[in-house]
């Protein structure tokens, strides 16, 4: 980025830029015009500067910027009413009865039931009523269950808990659209693994829009909630073992270790509690939702590096720099910090979250890393070793045998396969993210993996191609459409190694907790039907039922 008009860019980091201003003068008109250079062209509105101020002295003052508050929300058409039951996802099988149901609410003692209650209450949705709910104990598997509406009753069969969470939710979005109708539903998750995962390390979220978050994933069957609190730009996560990491990091801008990256804000920023983060893991227990954590390495490290710089060689000459225009982002694994700070995070994160999966991240290690360090030369020369991937998957190996030893299953992005060793290994849950390509072939290579193709569930990507749009553009532009318009087993022979379907979120863009619902809505709708359904809705029909469904949902826009 360069600036023109009587300035120039003095520094930065990664998208955050200083331009000194030589000719500014109070109470004088100064023209800058932003221009984007290295290969950047802004796709729409969010790419223009977010939160810009002038340094004067020891003041700071913020610029005013045109009325703008991010994304909004898409025009969805009204195409009539959709083929089948109006709710997303749609069930295994709905065989309509004749008949009126008289059902416009139900009275339930179960306390499967009363969690779903309290979520309607929450979130103002219509749900009790004097309709008592007959239960049957049926062998079914995991999640399944089975509902008989008739004229004045109704009646649920399942095998587990889960069963009966997920039937009272499909009777809590029914109620939305008046009295229940009369047949029978018979449904089952195509997928174990149904996710959202939510970046917190760029813009920091406010412990109840986390809470918001999972009471939409609940209303839709997701049951897993990917944070990803480690980037880069923070480690907002306040842990007892590396006090200076999120003490040094929790805020960014002027004054702090960190300027505000993205945002530009003066000051902007936060951190979890030990206590805020077990009240978010007990709120997604009782919407049987698991939260997976990820602590994010060997790259996206800026954070860690600046606050333990001997994590990194310093003899290390390389020039690598991240896509996201960061030097040096990568810890080194010759180095023996490293290990002393990454094994203290992974053992006390295990204490910390009850779910039997951590994540270790292992995305965009830029190209040639380590091979500066000599440090790093001399352990590949030890360990026969020839590139970066080879140390790579070196790295993520000894790591998920950390994990392992803490009782826990490793996870990582795509890149985690790559390596002579075979990469992670450890019976490791690997997600692919660039596309279903990296997936296929980490199923092949004998890894259970989790479909999130950036094309296709990066929700963080604009809707279109408009200027007025909001979003990302690297990957594509993602309309509801597209989240339904593939295929997350293609290859019917690696059915059993993908087992999963999850939606993403980054925050480079989000500057406002409001921000993500029209981002995710009503896309969201497509992760969800793709996650549950075994045969997933034409473009079409997703396009009706969000349209309708909205009843139940569309009050998270207006949040």
């Amino acid at each position: 980025m360069t600036a023109e008009g009587g300035g120039h860019r003095i520094g930065g980091i990664g998208s955050f830029t200083e331009i000194a201003l030589p000719d500014l003068r109070a109470n004088e008109p100064h023209v800058v015009t932003v221009v984007y250079t290295a290969g950047y062209k802004p796709a729409n509105r969010a790419w223009r500067p977010l939160g810009p101020y002038l340094r004067v002295g020891s003041d700071t003052i913020p610029l005013p910027m045109p009325d703008d508050d991010g994304c909004r929300a898409m025009h969805l058409p009204d195409l009539g009413p959709p083929t089948g039951l109006n709710i997303v996802p749609q069930p295994t099988l709905w065989e309509p009865a004749t008949g009126t149901s008289g059902v416009i609410g139900i009275n339930c003692q179960d306390p499967t039931f009363q969690t779903v209650g309290a979520l309607a209450k929450r979130h103002g949705l219509a749900f009790e009523g004097e309709t008592a709910v007959g239960f049957e104990v049926a062998d079914l598997p995991r999640d399944a269950y089975h509902i008989v509406i008739s004229p004045n009753s109704v009646t649920i069969s399942a095998g587990d808990a889960g069963g009966r969470f997920y039937a009272a939710i499909t009777l809590l979005n029914l109620l939305q659209h008046g009295p229940l109708p009369c047949g029978t539903i018979t449904d089952a998750p195509r997928f174990g693994w149904r996710g959202q995962h939510l970046d917190t390390a760029r813009h920091f979220y406010d412990p109840q829009t986390i809470c918001d978050l999972l009471d939409l994933m609940a209303l839709l069957k997701l049951n897993r909630f990917h944070w990803h609190f480690a980037d880069d730009e923070a480690f907002c996560l306040e842990l007892d073992c590396v006090p200076e990491l999120w003490q040094k990091t929790r805020l960014c801008g002027e004054g702090h270790l960190l300027p505000a990256l993205f945002s530009g804000q003066v000051s902007a920023g936060g951190s979890y509690s030990k206590a805020t983060v077990q009240a978010i893991i007990d709120h997604a227990a009782a919407l049987h939702i698991d939260v997976l954590p990820e602590i994010e390495t060997p790259a996206h490290a800026i954070a860690l590096t600046h606050v333990y710089p001997e994590m990194r060689d310093p003899s290390d000459n390389g020039a690598e720099t991240s896509v996201q225009g960061y030097k040096a982002n990568a810890v080194n694994p010759a180095m023996p910090k490293t290990w002393e700070v990454l094994t203290a995070i992974i053992e006390e994160i295990a204490t910390l979250f009850p779910f039997d999966i951590m994540h270790l991240g292992c995305d965009e290690l830029p190209e040639g890393t380590w091979m500066g360090s000599p440090r790093a030369r001399q352990l590949m020369a030890d360990e026969g070793l020839e590139n970066t991937d080879d140390l790579q998957g070196w790295m993520m190996a000894r790591l998920a045998q950390v994990v392992v030893d803490n009782g826990k299953r490793p996870a990582g992005w795509e890149e985690s396969a790559r390596g002579a060793n075979g990469g992670i290994g450890h019976n490791a849950l690997l997600m692919s993210w660039t596309g279903q390509g990296p997936g296929l072939d980490a199923a092949r290579a004998g890894y259970d993996v989790v479909m999130s193709p950036a094309q296709h569930v990066y929700l963080d990507m604009a809707h279109t191609s408009d200027p007025d749009d909001w979003g990302a553009s690297w990957a594509a532009f993602v309309s509801l459409q597209d989240t339904v318009s593939w295929d997350p087993v293609p290859d019917p022979e690696l059915a059993a190694r993908i087992v999963g379907v999850q939606g993403t979120f980054w925050s480079e863009f989000t500057t406002q907790d409001a921000q993500i619902w029209p981002m995710l809505l009503p896309r969201i709708f497509g992760v969800a039907a793709m996650a549950w359904q075994e045969r997933p809705p034409t473009s079409d029909d997703i396009t009706k039922l969000a349209y309708c469904h909205f009843a139940t949902s569309g009050h998270f826009m207006r949040r």
